[in-house]
């Protein structure tokens, strides 16, 4: 026995014995403890460890609707492509990975660290989206090198492709990738992720919760070395609700082929509805180009055009009615009763007020004219005269109730109001009084007054179909994947022109006199038996010293804004059109016959004589290319200039207008 053991008694060992006893028990109650906060309380988060270590989790992101035109002709569809992965713990050498990125992808190391960054509170082993849509080249690359690039994965997914390019990119926009202040904004954001594509403009951005699918995902089983084995498990994903627009699509591809190398707008209504028809801006952008990624190089030269490549002219661009406000000026005086259909007033080159002479568009001037040849011929000294009995206020009454100076509703984003100006306006604005002068501006579109194209193109839909005023609508249905209607048009009247029937036909029997009677603006539109109502227009930019007709002999940024508005067939509407043609020079001759085209196209079908079936076949090929800062010529073959901004506008002179 030891020697410990011989000077104690039985009671102190087996105290000790005891003491030992509980630190053996205490130590099996912590391991036991231990064994079942691991195997029970923690068993799901361990389990996940284990499984990470061979299973990456990716999503599958959803195809987005389908688009397509009135008739059922697709617009914008899916093609399958590649992006580009990176599993974070899956790197095994950081500065080799980043270098090889950057030599094969021209990826650099700052996107990479952004990326990471973006997704540090993702779960871990979960996949971070390095780079969207890669081209055939890229892909082959990184599989080429994938066993020297541990971590990196390639993943097919949806692309959007529009088939008819730059034909409808401000109507349809295109996407891009989600921002962080996006991603904050979302109500829904946990259906989003860095990397993920969301709608950016048009239709894609306004529609998006219809357009974009649920997101489905995928458990890739992988290596040691992170490399893929194949796919162990898959969540299938439900693509987003297709969409049918009211456009039709002979009447777009022809407004945009008669807008190419110029700019400005086109917009198609059905009067009796309030459907789109056509809506075009030009010059466009290539959304194919947007939607797989662009350089920080071409974004900024896109967004630095000076032709403002996206601004959405038929809803963003402001300008002067000028001559096609005649018609909205003449139904106001004759239902104030300040003139009738056989008032008569001389109308001379040019009209004295104040000590000031202003100028009719006509050397020699009209002589006595009635209202209804004032439209016709379209007269300025006929309605300066008038402007002055009726008074600005009076104006601006009948000229909201047209529409002007208020949104339409139309469901795009970034939609302006137009300007009506009135006595009350410029004292709210400018502090000081209305001046007579100035509505003898205004009496002509001119001065201080601005609308947009597709505020024209209601208030003369409006005109056509006997004074309703409807709010402009570009989705005919959208449907589910599996064909369910969810939402369909309805047409929504949001007001009326207040004018009696006798003034509405007086008014449209002198619209119908601008084409098919001698000394119409609009003559040459007679031809063809298309049967069309309209009036011509040309906004002042500058104050030109001398008239002339050679517009080319005038540098382009002075040369004046060209319009058209009307409507057809005559006795029996089906569509309104209005067309603004950026220093296009007189409305006869620049906007007139883009109007007469898609007027064509749409009444009788001829574009191609068939309903295209590819890109190819039904657009030009101008239609197809991509802008560049070379795109948008004049006639001279020069570089289109800037327009003049709107605030620029209003402190011209107008004196003079040109038909």
């Amino acid at each position: 026995m030891s020697e410990y053991f011989k000077d104690r008694e039985p009671s102190d060992l087996k105290g000790r014995a005891f003491f030992a006893a509980i630190i053996v028990a205490a130590a099996f109650f912590i391991l036991l403890a231990r064994f079942w906060y691991l195997q029970v309380k923690d068993s799901e988060y361990y389990g996940d460890l284990s499984k990470n270590n061979r299973i990456r989790s990716i999503k599958s992101p959803a195809p987005r609707g389908m688009i397509y035109d009135k008739n059922g002709i697709k617009i914008v569809e899916n093609r399958p492509g590649f992006d580009l992965y990176l599993v974070p713990e899956d790197v095994k050498d950081w500065a080799k990975t980043k270098e090889q990125l950057k030599t094969l992808l021209d990826i650099p190391e700052e996107t990479i660290n952004d990326r990471l960054e973006q997704s540090e509170d993702r779960p871990p082993f979960q996949a971070v989206k390095l780079k969207e849509d890669l081209s055939w080249e890229d892909t082959v690359k990184i599989e080429s090198f994938k066993f020297e690039m541990p971590g990196v994965i390639l993943e097919v997914s949806p692309k959007r492709h529009y088939i008819y390019s730059d034909a409808f990119a401000h109507l349809i926009g295109y996407l891009g990738e989600i921002s962080d202040r996006e991603l904050k904004e979302f109500k829904d954001a946990q259906k989003y992720a860095p990397g993920d594509l969301t709608g950016k403009y048009g239709l894609e951005k306004s529609l998006e919760n219809d357009l974009r699918g649920v997101d489905g995902a995928k458990e890739i089983e992988v290596d040691a070395l992170g490399r893929k084995i194949n796919i162990a498990s898959r969540t299938a994903s439900y693509p987003g609700s297709d969409l049918r627009l009211t456009i039709d699509i002979h009447a777009q591809i022809a407004a945009w082929d008669a807008m190419r190398d110029k700019a400005g707008a086109v917009v198609a209504i059905e009067p009796d509805t309030g459907k789109i028809l056509a809506f075009v801006s030009a010059p466009a952008f290539d959304p194919n180009a947007l939607a797989g990624g662009i350089s920080k190089d071409m974004w900024r030269e896109l967004t630095e055009n000076p032709l403002n490549i996206f601004t959405n002219r038929p809803i963003q661009g402001l300008y002067p009615p000028a001559s096609t406000f005649k018609p909205i000026h003449a139904a106001a005086a004759l239902e104030e009763k300040v003139i009738t259909a056989k008032t008569t007033i001389y109308s001379g080159p040019s009209f004295w007020f104040a000590g000031r002479e202003y100028r009719d568009w006509k050397e020699e001037g009209h002589g006595t004219i009635n209202v209804h040849r004032a439209i016709v011929e379209s007269s300025d000294t006929f309605f300066y005269q008038v402007g002055l009995k009726m008074g600005v206020d009076k104006l601006a009454q009948y000229s909201r109730g047209f529409g002007f100076g208020q949104k339409t509703g139309i469901p795009l984003q970034n939609e302006k109001s137009g300007l009506v100006p009135s006595t009350q306006w410029k004292k709210a604005v400018y502090k000081t009084r209305w001046y007579d002068g100035e509505t003898i501006s205004v009496s002509v579109g001119q001065g201080y007054m601005l609308t947009t194209p597709l505020q024209l193109a209601t208030a003369y839909a409006a005109i056509a179909n006997g004074g309703k005023l409807y709010t402009p609508q570009i989705i005919e249905e959208i449907k589910t994947p599996a064909g369910k209607v969810t939402k369909s048009f309805t047409p929504m009247q949001r007001g009326s022109l207040n004018v009696s029937e006798t003034t509405l036909n007086a008014v449209k029997e002198a619209l119908m006199g601008v084409v098919h009677e001698h000394g119409g603006t609009a003559q040459s539109l007679g031809a063809g038996g298309l049967n069309i109502a309209g009036k011509t227009g040309t906004a002042q930019v500058s104050k030109l010293i001398k008239r002339t007709k050679n517009v080319k002999s005038i540098t382009y940024r002075l040369r004046d804004h060209a319009w058209f508005a009307g409507y057809a067939p005559y006795d029996n509407p089906k569509i309104a059109v209005a067309v603004i043609v950026e220093h296009g020079g007189f409305g006869a001759s620049a906007a007139a016959p883009v109007a007469h085209q898609v007027i064509k196209a749409y009444l009788k079908q001829t574009l191609e004589n068939a309903v295209p079936k590819t890109a190819a076949e039904a657009v030009p090929k101008t239609a197809a290319e991509p802008v560049t800062k070379d795109k948008g010529k004049n006639e001279d073959g020069k570089p289109l200039q800037p327009a003049v901004p709107a605030e620029a506008v209003l402190t011209i002179k107008k004196e003079d207008t040109n038909d």
